[in-house]
């Protein structure tokens, strides 16, 4: 079914005209996101985004953050290279040779770790180490932020949430084919877990404080202070 340059059911050259019609609210994450951070009270000096797709969080993250170092991560070398064409007149920017969170190797001084839609394509041990991976790059009190495809927490509300993710993306301009298709990918391509077994996995990982700070359809949206 997956026929993508990347995890996702878009290849990055149509991701950035075709991913506010298959995910509900999207932009509005990286807003949230945004205001999450602002309100804080941190100002973070190296803030790291992984599986940035083609760079979106951070080119708007630019704005309110024109001080801090961000640092860009992906899997897939062609959404790296859409993030580096819209940000190549962007200061304070470094981009990490193509790696999947859980392979990043240690760095230093991290305050702000963002991952968006990109750990719900592991496996469940993947996902641990994906998400220790974030925890041990981040500096004491840093903060992660998270926004992943969850799974209802009863087979009836699975049933009722794809049939409602569907139609929305029919109301978006989908074929009916093109969104059965996507919903199809559901626990086949991407690995979603209910939001009790997100704030499990948080605190097992050792995070201080974990919250869920957004829902909507069926993704939600999580922040962490270690």
């Amino acid at each position: 079914m997956h026929k993508s340059d990347n995890l996702s059911s878009h290849l990055s050259s149509e991701y950035d005209s075709q991913i506010a019609n298959t995910i509900p609210y999207y932009n509005f994450f990286h807003q949230e996101i945004l205001n999450l951070v602002e309100s804080m009270d941190i100002n973070p000096n190296i803030w790291l985004d992984t599986g940035c797709g083609t760079g979106n969080l951070v080119e708007k993250a630019l704005q309110k953050f024109p001080d801090t170092a961000f640092i860009l991560a992906d899997p897939s070398a062609d959404m790296l290279n859409k993030a580096k064409e819209k940000l190549i007149d962007c200061n304070g920017i470094k981009f990490l040779e193509p790696t999947p969170s859980q392979d990043i190797s240690l760095l230093k001084n991290v305050d702000v770790i963002t991952a968006i839609q990109s750990h719900h394509y592991l496996s469940e041990d993947e996902r641990y180490k994906a998400v220790k991976s974030c925890y041990d790059n981040l500096n004491e009190n840093g903060v992660y932020v998270a926004f992943e495809n969850i799974r209802p927490l009863t087979e009836k509300g699975t049933e009722v949430g794809k049939e409602y993710w569907e139609k929305f993306q029919i109301s978006k301009g989908k074929s009916v084919k093109d969104a059965e298709n996507h919903i199809k990918r559901f626990g086949v391509e991407y690995f979603p877990i209910t939001v009790e077994d997100h704030l499990l996995l948080l605190r097992k990982i050792g995070f201080r404080v974990v919250e869920i700070f957004w829902y909507s359809y069926m993704q939600a949206g999580f922040y962490c202070i270690k």
